[in-house]
């Protein structure tokens, strides 16, 4: 597959920025919707919802996201890469407004939906701008880095927001992600330097045309798959995680907060040393192992019943644990699969895709999860746990095949060309 040992790159002080700002970005955006999940029980009783009813609202967001990656796919690669991401993500503060200023169930998922249009695409431009700016032998610790702002939102972000929305109501989270949104904007528009450096070779002049020789991409193809299989695997479990603790495993209200913070905490110093890894010894092999540790420990986790409190954390860290620490070699290995001209769109179809994926997984887990009546033990959440392990057996002999290519592709490429303060990747 890859080489054993490869040579680690040092960032560039400008490269180091960068990866802050992104990761900060990301924060914002993964706690946005994260911070879906730990509401949920209080959502569901303040609307009186139903399971099937939230995950629609928590799947809303997914799909509008798909589909907004897919529209905006063919002019991904047409504009400034900073100025698309000041656009977009400015869209996605004024969706998180929208969700904190909604009283009924349709306005919910109605601002759940712009949130979507807007913040689903952010992950793309990011994985643009990193590919641009970044050598292969950099991406794993550059994806460490960023899959941090996961850990973040739970360690800061979800705690506190569980404490708002416990003192002011549900709606408080969604003006915290705002507000500071607002801050992390500012700090963009003026550190980060314009990345125009696409712009130089495109070649389609119609933004249609250049959607439609992304798709017919063979290569292309098969990493877009592999990454919509990884995000129902990732999204099936998520919506019912705060229900099923408390209903399930007896967590109560109180120690919710201090699961999901002791989790982030745990992903804070396991995500940096997973990326470091990934770039020093097979991307695919690591992806491999970290791939039957999630599914065993989803078994384990989802056939719980009443459970201590310090096992559940214990349990929580190992299934997180192989979570993450796959999404970081297998972004790593998908970002090495587009040329630089495709990148903008290469990216958007693929996370289009990962969002389409993954609100069919909510859609889907919310009609296997169960819930009797209000506040009983949710049923069939170990069937999900079951689907899980079928769809990443699939997903590992589809990352073997991106596997593959990558191999093909990097063997005769020189590994990276520096221009001044950046290292942009030649045909990684």
């Amino acid at each position: 597959m890859e080489q054993q040992k490869q040579e680690m790159i040092p960032f560039t002080g400008y490269q180091k920025l960068v990866i802050f700002l992104l990761a900060i970005t990301q924060f914002t955006v993964i706690l946005d919707f994260m911070v879906m999940s730990p509401l949920g029980d209080m959502l569901m009783k303040s609307m009186n919802l139903k399971p099937s009813a939230f995950g629609v609202a928590v799947s809303a967001y997914a799909f509008s996201a798909g589909i907004s990656g897919l529209l905006t796919a063919g002019f991904a690669d047409k504009f400034d890469r900073k100025k698309l991401l000041l656009f977009f993500y400015i869209g996605f503060i004024a969706g998180s407004v929208f969700c904190g200023l909604s009283q009924t169930y349709v306005q919910l998922v109605a601002s759940r939906i712009i949130t979507g249009l807007f913040g689903g695409v952010i992950g793309s431009i990011s994985m643009a701008i990193i590919t641009d700016l970044f050598a292969l032998q950099q991406r794993g610790r550059v994806m460490g880095f960023l899959q941090m702002g996961f850990g973040a939102s739970q360690v800061l972000g979800i705690p506190i927001g569980l404490y708002l929305a416990n003192l002011m109501g549900w709606e408080a989270p969604f003006f915290m992600v705002a507000g500071l949104a607002i801050i992390v904007a500012i700090i963009i528009m003026i550190k980060m330097a314009p990345i125009v450096k696409h712009l130089e070779i495109q070649r389609d002049k119609s933004a249609f045309v250049h959607l439609w020789h992304t798709v017919a991409k063979r290569d292309y193809r098969i990493g877009f798959t592999a990454t919509a299989l990884l995000s129902i695997g990732g999204f099936m479990m998520m919506p019912f995680g705060s229900a099923f603790a408390i209903n399930n495993l007896g967590i109560t209200n109180e120690q919710l907060p201090v699961l999901f913070m002791i989790s982030g905490v745990s992903s804070l110093f396991i995500m940096p040393v997973i990326g470091r890894l990934s770039d020093k010894i097979s991307k695919f092999k690591l992806f491999v192992g970290a791939s039957i540790w999630m599914m065993v420990m989803c078994v384990v986790y989802t056939n719980l019943s009443v459970t201590p409190f310090f096992l559940v954390i214990v349990l929580n860290i190992l299934m997180m644990m192989g979570i993450m620490s796959r999404m970081i070699p297998s972004s790593a290995l998908t970002s090495a699969v587009p040329d630089m001209a495709d990148r903008g769109a290469f990216m958007s179809i693929n996370s289009s895709l990962q969002q389409i994926a993954g609100g069919i997984a909510a859609a889907v887990s919310g009609i296997i999860v169960v819930q009797p009546f209000k506040g009983a033990p949710l049923q069939n959440y170990n069937i999900v746990g079951y689907v899980i392990v079928g769809i990443s057996v699939i997903s590992m002999l589809l990352m073997s095949r991106v596997s593959e290519l990558v191999r093909k592709k990097t063997a005769n490429k020189p590994a990276a060309v520096k221009e001044g303060d950046v290292v942009i990747s030649e045909g990684f």
